[in-house]
This record gives C-alpha cells, structure tokens and sequence, in this order.
C-alpha cells in the first residue's frame, strides 16, 4: 500500500503558487512521490488543499522537513501554517 501527505494552506495567488507547485515535480519524485491530487476550497479558490500520494510516509516527513520545500513555499507565496498529515492507505475504491 501507499502513503499520502495532505497539505492545506492558504496563498497570496493561486496561479502563482501552482507554477511553484509544479516546478517541484523533480523534488518530490526523488523523495518517492508517484502523483497528487489538487483541490481548492469553492468560495475561496486561494485556499488549496494537495493530497500528495507517495511510496510511504518517512518519505513524505523527509520531504515535508527539506529546505527545498521551505523555500518553495516561501517562493509561492503560502500565508500562514498550514495544515499537514501523514496517512497510510488501507483500502483504495472506485464507484
């Protein structure tokens, strides 16, 4: 099974923040990232939220600690703390 790393933040300009987002593509895949997912809240499109599908969690903490990421953030433009958790999947389904 995989692992994701869910993030929830708040940025100064979304299409801003996602040119940043997706120049760390490279990054994440060398901390075993395999794809993400990305949602933003509908009446607020500057509040995303990304569940960031990885190989297994100490990979995620290892990412979610690096200083590229810190300065990809700061770069993009993120406001405030985010919100971060680590989850290990147990049963995916499609309907």
């Amino acid at each position: 099974m995989s692992a994701a790393l869910i993030v929830r933040h708040r940025v100064a300009d979304f299409a801003q923040w996602k040119e940043v987002f997706e120049s760390m593509i490279p990054v994440r895949r060398e901390f075993g990232f395999t794809g993400h997912r990305l949602y933003q809240d509908p009446g607020d499109p500057n509040l995303v939220t990304i569940v960031n599908l990885v190989r297994d969690v100490d990979s995620a903490k290892r990412y979610a600690g690096s200083p590229d990421l810190r300065s990809a953030m700061a770069k993009a433009g993120v406001q405030g703390p985010s919100e971060v958790f680590f989850l290990t999947e147990v049963n995916t389904a499609a309907y």
